[in-house]
């Protein structure tokens, strides 16, 4: 009897993240409301987030309304944005470090299983790092299980991968 499985990760396109960061760079450029001011994006250390400038908190949350709309036209979760970090004001200047979500934290994990495990007891669920591996003699019990976490809200993305 042969053995399906995926992988559940929680990750970020890398490539599609710089078309956001030069989108919205481009966006904030042309905007006749940032015209003259500090509004600004810049990347955090090895590109592991965004630091979004500006003169007031205003522009700042614009910016990271900005943010959120070109990620959803590239497919991008929002999701991927920490927003815990609290905004930096000084020398009249508003900026907010923005790191990006990386890999599935072993609590968020642990939440993942124990669902799948109440729902759909026949599949099996590894913790490898930081992804879960999904195993099954049936693709449709695989199905399913992707079905239930899409329909879930976690505060993190989920990613799909290596079908086997």
């Amino acid at each position: 009897m042969p053995i399906f499985s995926f992988d559940i990760t929680s990750d970020y396109d890398k490539a599609e993240i710089n078309n956001v960061f030069a989108q919205v760079e481009k966006e904030i450029i042309n905007r006749y409301d940032f015209k003259g001011t500090s509004a600004s994006i810049e990347w955090l250390r090895d590109k592991s987030g965004f630091k979004v400038t500006g003169e007031n908190e205003w522009q700042c949350d614009a910016i990271l309304e900005i943010i959120r709309k070109k990620l959803a036209v590239r497919e991008q979760s929002s999701k991927i944005l920490d927003l815990t970090a609290k905004p930096i004001v000084r020398n009249l200047k508003y900026s907010r470090e923005i790191p990006f979500k990386s890999g599935l934290k072993q609590d968020d994990a642990k939440k993942i299983i124990k669902q799948l495990r109440a729902e759909l007891p026949k599949i099996k669920t590894q913790i490898q790092g930081e992804e879960i591996r999904v195993t099954s003699s049936s693709k449709n019990d695989l199905q399913k299980a992707i079905q239930l976490l899409k329909s879930n809200d976690f505060d993190f993305p989920l990613q799909f991968v290596n079908f086997r």
